[in-house]
């Protein structure tokens, strides 16, 4: 069967915009329609919100919607699930799976969040040490887990536990989907150097886990957790986003509109990390089309690095800028917010928040590493611990 090509995709959303208009239908049900008309991502199979399109096509048919007026999924709300949950399943899931996951994930009625980092494990992910032990049918999963995004609102997490201890780090991990509303889930907040906490802590306490949601074969979830992991870092370092959008927009805008600020030092560096912004946003395109061939690789470590590196400059800059005004905080109020937010609120906001984004979805120290070795393929770091059971290493 020949895939749909533009032509057929236009068509296809037009008739989806006749019989659901966007002004008389319920939000939730035009989501669900175009999800089942294959027009969430085109590029998924048919009957899992795909038509086995190109992915290059996708933006026909978002041009469609948005000039219709149609409801978005609230990409940002739900980033975590479309960015890393979904290609995980669609990678590894069983059909069962796929099935019952990836259609209210992509609608939005069923939040995501990643059970990942530990304590003790958070550069070094792969020495976690929450265990998951099989109990017959189900897995019993007892352990901590940190920096998690969303925990607060998620009713299903990505987890990954270690299965067996006496297999080197790396081999003994399985990964599972983790009901975050079962029994011997307890989720507590993270304040933050903003103030609030859209990041927490879960503790799994006896947390029964069934056969049936596990992700990929036993002792294989390091694999499967690497193709998260490079999805979650073009999802935070490569985003689609428009020129001067990010951190360098409200920059820009400053400059502009209060000239009594401008100082020629402030000038030069304000042009500099406009074009390096700019460079950024065109790299993160290419990037993108990349993907429309194959999986994304270790070219989204290296937007991730530039991500990290331009917004807490971008937002230093901002600061200085702004003199006496961008010592202030207009609100350091404890709240627990449903999305994160980059760039928003106020200078003070960014420049606080931008330090996170050298830690979250990988350090930069662990990123240079991948870059070093799977992009200039320089020699690999020795590593003395890695043919060593896990239980044998040092704690």
């Amino acid at each position: 069967m020949t895939a749909p090509d533009a032509a057929e995709l236009r068509r296809r959303t037009r008739d989806l915009l006749a019989a659901h208009p966007p002004a008389t239908t319920d939000r939730t049900d035009f989501l669900k329609a175009r999800f089942d008309a294959g027009l969430a991502w085109v590029h998924y199979p048919a009957g899992l919100g795909g038509v086995d399109a190109p992915r290059s096509l996708q933006p026909v048919v978002d041009a469609e919607l948005a000039a219709a007026g149609a409801p978005d999924n609230d990409p940002r709300r739900i980033g975590i699930g479309l960015g890393m949950a979904a290609p995980t399943i669609l990678g590894y899931g069983t059909d069962e799976q796929k099935r019952r996951f990836l259609r209210p994930l992509w609608v939005g009625e069923e939040v995501w969040c990643q059970l990942f980092s530990e304590p003790g494990a958070g550069s070094d992910l792969a020495a976690l040490g929450t265990r998951a032990v099989r109990d017959g049918e189900d897995w019993v999963v007892d352990g901590q887990k940190v920096w998690t995004s969303s925990a607060h609102l998620a009713r299903w997490a990505i987890l990954i536990a270690r299965t067996d201890p006496d297999r080197p780090k790396h081999l003994g991990i399985s990964y599972f989907i983790c009901d975050m509303t079962d029994p011997g889930v307890e989720v507590r907040p993270l304040r933050q150097i903003t103030g609030e906490a859209e990041f927490n802590e879960v503790f799994l306490t006896g947390v029964r886990i069934p056969d049936s949601r596990r992700l990929g074969p036993v002792g294989e979830g390091w694999k499967v957790a690497r193709t998260t992991l490079m999805n979650e870092r073009v999802s935070i370092g490569g985003a689609r986003i428009p020129r001067e959008g990010g951190m360098i927009g409200p920059v820009a805008r400053t400059w502009r509109e209060r000239p009594e600020l401008r100082t020629h030092d402030l000038h030069q560096r304000l042009l500099t990390l406009w074009v390096e912004a700019e460079v950024a946003r065109l790299t993160g395109t290419r990037l993108r089309q990349q993907l429309v061939a194959g999986q994304p690789g270790p070219e989204g470590s290296g937007m991730k690095l530039a991500f990290a590196r331009l917004n807490q400059e971008i937002s230093g800059l901002e600061v200085e800028l702004l003199g006496e005004e961008g010592l202030l905080y207009s609100d350091w109020t404890m709240r627990r917010p449903e999305l994160v937010d980059f760039t928003g609120r106020d200078a003070g906001y960014r420049y606080l928040r931008s330090k996170g984004n050298s830690i979250e979805g990988g350090t930069s120290e662990v990123l240079l590493n991948i870059v070093a070795e799977r992009v200039l393929g320089l020699p690999v770091e020795p590593r003395n611990d890695k043919d060593v059971a896990w239980k044998d290493l040092a704690r």
